[in-house]
């Protein structure tokens, strides 16, 4: 069976580096080290089944993609992935949307299943299922919280990854849009193997670049008619 598995590996990898090499030749562009976002132009397709919405116009992103210790091993190299947006949610919403993990089966990119265990002195691990083909795989976090501000969740075990962190902060938004926030999302993660590295390049950076997104469009799921009512009252 393993060896089954690292076949499968093996020639998706193999598969997916000659799709990609050809399509840099095509282009004839040059990966950068550190990669800035300031569009959504380039993954808009990509995300046709996230339909966004905010209550203002004010949903501005800054994002980047760093590749840290581009001259070790592959199979220990790190990245790190960063991205702030003020979104047209409060920051209590934003935070219930975060903090709410055993809900990111439903709607987080690529989550098959997410469970919550909660201690008796209030800690709290998450189990998650995560899969995009033909790498299916679960871990553990241990997840802290600060009330409306904060929400940090560090893997603890798992065969996938030898190192990953997700941090949200959330703030108030500018005093002109009332009922917005300051949304500051990072993570960093660590391959343990050398497949799942090279997976990584091609799979798992477009998965946190579309983070924010997912969750601004459960936000809207959930809040839409709350800030349809607003809106209104502003308007009248």
């Amino acid at each position: 069976m393993t060896n089954k598995t690292t076949s499968l590996l093996v020639r998706a990898l193999l598969e997916m580096s000659e799709a990609h090499s050809s399509k840099v030749i095509r282009g004839n562009t040059k990966r950068a080290n550190i990669r800035n976002m300031g569009s959504f132009g380039a993954l808009a397709a990509r995300r046709a089944s996230l339909p966004l919405y905010s209550a203002t116009s004010i949903s501005i992103p800054s994002r980047s993609f760093s590749f840290i210790n581009l001259a070790a091993p592959i199979s220990t190299r790190r990245m790190e992935y960063t991205e702030c947006r003020t979104l047209g949610f409060t920051p209590e919403q934003m935070y219930d949307v975060v903090a709410s993990v055993d809900q990111y089966q439903h709607f987080v990119p690529w989550c098959k299943k997410s469970r919550v265990f909660k201690g008796q002195n209030g800690d709290m691990r998450a189990a998650l299922v995560i899969g995009f083909p033909p790498i299916v795989e679960s871990y553990t976090s241990e997840v802290t919280v600060v009330p409306n501000h904060q929400v940090r969740a560090v893997c603890t075990d798992g065969s996938l990854f030898s190192h990953l962190e997700t941090l949200w902060r959330f703030a108030p938004g500018a005093k002109d849009s009332p009922g917005s926030c300051k949304v500051d999302f990072c993570v960093s993660f660590e391959f343990r193997s050398l497949v799942h590295s090279q997976l990584a390049s091609v799979f798992f950076d477009e998965v946190v670049k579309q983070m924010v997104s997912a969750f601004e469009s459960r936000a809207a799921t959930l809040y839409r008619s709350q800030q349809d009512v607003l809106l209104r009252r502003r308007s009248t």
